[in-house]
């Protein structure tokens, strides 16, 4: 039987190395909009997403007003995290350094200052987005 995490353990999964699905209303008659997204997450603090500012998913995350990030572990055991969040903040452009530390927790230094360099002159968005609800699960001890 999963068990939830404790907020330490939460802290700890959310550290490590995931991709998030982002979720999102539509106001098109369509299911909401669901897309994979690098993310960084501060302890007891917020999220941040970084995309290009002309997307569909920036602009339907402005309209909405709140997401849903969806964080999981693929391998066994099975774990993940659900937060439902308000955002708090939409900059644009993105500030290289938010850009940079987002690209690099998925591909290293050398990797993330390519990548961050690369959008220099595209116009992107930084949301932060504030976790209103938890839901996790753990399936450690059914495995």
């Amino acid at each position: 039987m999963p068990k939830p995490f404790s907020d330490a353990e939460r802290d700890e999964f959310l550290a490590g190395r995931h991709i998030a699905v982002l979720s999102v209303a539509t106001t098109d008659d369509r299911p909401p909009a669901s897309v994979p997204i690098w993310y960084d997450y501060t302890p007891g603090g917020e999220f941040r997403i970084n995309t290009g500012a002309g997307r569909r998913k920036a602009r339907l995350i402005e309209r909405a007003g709140r997401v849903t990030l969806v964080i999981q572990r693929e391998e066994l055991p099975y774990q993940y995290v659900i937060v439902e969040g308000t955002v708090l903040d939409a900059v644009v452009p993105a500030p290289f350094a938010e850009r940079y530390a987002i690209a690099t927790r998925y591909l290293g230094e050398e990797g993330g200052r390519r990548f961050a360099e690369s959008m220099n002159g595209d116009e992107s968005v930084l949301f932060t987005i504030r976790p209103d609800r938890w839901v996790t699960s753990d399936y450690s001890g059914d495995f």
